[in-house]
């Protein structure tokens, strides 16, 4: 590599051999911002910059590192095997130890690898192949990151990752628009920051965007491919979308990744459930008088005149207890689920939650799923993973037909709850409307729910949303905990 080597913007980059670390400074980091200035090029752009990739193979070269480094299409997998040197700078490459002059060009040339192979998008359907060494790719980033505080010694990069789109460059796809990478010459994550749940979480948005590119029937026939996937929300919905196209091993896979993603959202939900106030303490009832109610430091309170000092016991005549009675009366709920397409997210939450409060005393609940058509899903409403295998997302919405079932489960609407969750672009919102509106009249407490999720805002009918406003049912959307409140309220 020459002294004076052109950047694309035409200044020169002064290669300079490693002396010492005051002589080597300006040029390390002249070298570490060519490796950069590649990254960002090729994550947001395809298109090669000669310039860019001329700098940065003289800059790897001068490292003593393979052109290998360089090529997208190679995955970090395939060049450690190539390299297997490689595998513990890869492993290690941020860890706190002393580092010799020139060292920080290296890990940055090292780190642009795993950065470009797991976050450069490409476009089209991907193959399981494909996935798999993403997969890998992750995998190896994920060790580098794991493996100090911050990102490391050298580095010079703040990286903030969202939910980026598509497969990376080392599963064969070409560099695309990349989605929420962000590298500059700040300073790295801070201290105080859950480094490793913001990566878990990240690499998992980007794997749920990568099976929605996916030949996912092909994966799910694979076993071992099948058992890399993270459940999620979007992996749900492709498995739901594609269920009746499957058969066999595939079925089976899909049913075990669907019940670990229901298994742990229900955890999360019953915890909700668990914290949420339930309504007064009932104090026209007495209470009653068990180990478990007794008040221990009210009732020595209370009979501290009975003290002997003579032989230094407290005599007590009288026990006092805790009331813990609360107006609780049997009640029904009745949960209305829109399965269009754009309700999954809802959906999901809701039909879980339908069956924790399924096991709650005193609690009747129903379950109606619908489109075009409606179906009673009650006898399931115990298993949230039965529901979801029996329901058929797309189609149009008339919410008339849940109507007609729902309607009829009304026995004592003071004591009833409909819980309706729909995004309310109905076929006959006039209709709908009117139903619900009949049922708020009779006594029902109407709860219409427009989104429930970890976050975030649904799309909801904005004739719908005003009109269920000013009927005194506004609509419930963001965080779950909103419609577990309500529900606890109500039934407690």
């Amino acid at each position: 590599m020459s002294d004076d080597m052109p950047t694309d913007e035409g200044a020169p980059v002064h290669s300079g051999t490693v002396t010492g670390e005051g002589e080597t400074t300006d040029a390390a980091r002249n070298r570490r911002q060519v490796l950069y200035w590649r990254l960002l090029a090729r994550l947001f752009d395809h298109d090669e910059q000669p310039a860019l990739e001329t700098a940065s193979m003289g800059v790897v070269g001068d490292l003593g590192l393979p052109a290998a480094l360089l090529d997208p299409s190679v995955s970090v997998d395939t060049l450690v095997q190539r390299f297997p040197e490689l595998a513990e700078e890869f492993r290690n490459l941020l860890a706190e130890g002393d580092r010799a002059p020139g060292d920080e060009v290296r890990t940055a040339a090292l780190m642009s690898k795993l950065l470009l192979n797991v976050f450069a998008t490409g476009t089209g359907d991907i193959t399981a192949t494909q996935l798999a060494a993403w997969q890998q790719d992750a995998d190896w980033f994920r060790q580098a990151m794991c493996s100090g505080p911050g990102n490391g010694p050298g580095m010079g990069m703040g990286m903030g990752v969202g939910p980026g789109a598509g497969v990376g460059a080392g599963a064969g796809a070409g560099g695309g628009a990349g989605g929420g990478m962000g590298v500059g010459t700040g300073p790295g994550t801070g201290p105080g920051v859950d480094l490793d749940g913001q990566l878990a979480a990240t690499l998992a948005n980007l794997e749920a965007d990568l099976v929605g590119r996916m030949r996912l029937r092909e994966v799910l026939a694979d076993p071992s491919l099948a058992r890399k996937l993270t459940p999620s929300m979007s992996l749900v919905e492709q498995l739901l979308r594609d269920k009746s196209n499957l058969s066999g091993v595939a079925l089976a896979n899909a049913k075990a990744l669907i019940r670990r993603f229901v298994d742990e959202v229900a955890q999360v939900l019953r915890t909700q459930v668990e914290k949420a106030s339930v309504g007064e303490i009932d104090r026209s009832v007495p209470p009653k008088r068990v180990f478990r109610n007794l008040d221990l430091e009210r009732t020595i309170w209370k009979n501290l005149v009975n003290y002997n000092p003579e032989d230094q016991r407290l005599y007590v005549d009288r026990l006092y207890y805790r009331r813990t009675a609360r107006r609780t009366t049997p009640a029904r709920m009745i949960v209305v689920v829109d399965q269009s397409g754009s309700m999954v997210d809802a959906m999901v939450n809701c039909t879980i939650l339908a069956s924790i409060f399924t096991g709650l005393p005193k609690v009747d609940v129903h379950l109606i799923a619908y489109d075009t058509r409606a179906l009673d899903l009650t006898p399931w409403v115990h298993d949230p993973f039965e529901v979801l295998l029996r329901t058929q997302l797309g189609g149009g919405t008339d919410g008339t037909a849940a109507l007609a079932l729902a309607q009829p489960k009304v026995a004592d609407p003071r004591n009833t709850v409909v819980v309706w969750i729909s995004d309310f672009y109905e076929w006959n919102c006039e209709g709908v409307f009117a139903g619900l509106e009949a049922m708020h009249r009779s006594g029902v407490r109407v709860i219409p729910v427009g989104s429930v999720s970890s976050g975030g805002q649904q799309s909801v009918n904005p004739w719908f949303r005003q009109k269920l406003k000013d009927m005194g049912a506004p609509v419930i959307s963001g965080h779950i905990r909103k419609l577990v409140l309500e529900l606890k309220n109500f039934l407690a």
